[in-house]
């Protein structure tokens, strides 16, 4: 990673360049500095109190990380729609969860970058900016290494990364837009369930119908909070389940999986600071409850 020092940047401390003009935290600049990065300008190792000036060349190595004791590399299909040195897009499949757990380590998004990463000779290790639940399919957003994390985890709590939704509900909705407000909490006795309770976290959630049919209703969703099952949830809790999502009271007689499908995702690149939008068709089983009405 390497930047040429402009005349607007001149008389600047490095320290001060890095942290504040490229988005560096604390955290990842003790890291170069104390865990086998190096900080060079015109090919040589400098401190971060270097005084910098136009037309010097700065160029940032990060050391090597180690990965998740829980990830291993397998050999799993990763459909990748844009990677650059900073970030992956992927689009995800329907039943392979996107990061390991304790008790499911195997058959994972992110064992499959890994493997991509082992055998292109990337020397970074997998971080999840936004995930999906195992049976959602749709886009992923990662980034390749800390800092890029650091920046869209960041922009991601400013809700400065913005995702859209294809869901496919039960029956028809009386408004055909319209936002459900209304606050999300664990389910009691349930480590998985989430109920809407007074008590929850605030939750809101934006619709609109694309198209009906005799029983289904197809609808773009955009969320304005990004609580755990949030449209899951939500419509279940208005009287209209996601097809397929028999955890939320859904029949699955049609599709084996809630139809959920994350079509769209957008954000600021940590380096070019470009918008940046990526869009995913409606999936074939998804596609399929429509036909077939």
């Amino acid at each position: 990673m390497k930047w040429t020092i402009e005349k607007k940047d001149e008389g600047k401390l490095l320290r001060d360049f890095l942290r504040n003009g490229q988005g560096f935290s604390r955290r990842i600049l003790k890291s170069l500095i104390y865990d086998g990065g190096s900080i060079l300008v015109n090919e040589k190792e400098v401190n971060v109190r270097y005084c910098l000036k136009s037309g010097d060349l700065v160029r940032i190595e990060f050391p090597e990380e180690s990965k998740g004791i829980n990830m291993s590399p397998e050999n799993i299909p990763i459909d990748i729609i844009y990677e650059d040195e900073f970030v992956l897009v992927i689009n995800k499949q329907a039943g392979i969860a996107s990061i390991p757990a304790l008790n499911h380590r195997n058959n994972t998004i992110a064992n499959g970058i890994l493997y991509y990463y082992q055998k292109n000779d990337i020397p970074y290790t997998v971080h999840v900016v936004t995930r999906l639940d195992r049976d959602t399919s749709g886009l992923l957003l990662i980034a390749k290494h800390r800092y890029s994390h650091s920046i869209l985890s960041a922009l991601q709590k400013q809700e400065k990364v913005k995702r859209k939704y294809y869901a496919i509900i039960e029956g028809m909705l009386q408004d055909r837009q319209g936002i459900i407000d209304a606050n999300i909490g664990r389910k009691e006795g349930s480590i998985i369930e989430r109920v809407v309770r007074t008590d929850g976290q605030r939750a809101i959630t934006h619709y609109q119908v694309i198209k009906q049919t005799n029983l289904y209703s197809w609808l773009d969703v955009q969320l304005e909070t990004g609580r755990t099952h949030q449209i899951r949830v939500h419509f279940s809790h208005v009287g209209h389940p996601l097809a397929g999502d028999d955890l939320y009271g859904g029949s699955n007689d049609i599709i084996p999986r809630q139809a959920l499908h994350c079509y769209s995702i957008g954000f600021e690149h940590p380096q070019t600071k470009e918008w940046m939008t990526f869009t995913s068709e409606l999936p074939e089983d998804m596609k399929k409850i429509l036909s077939d009405e």
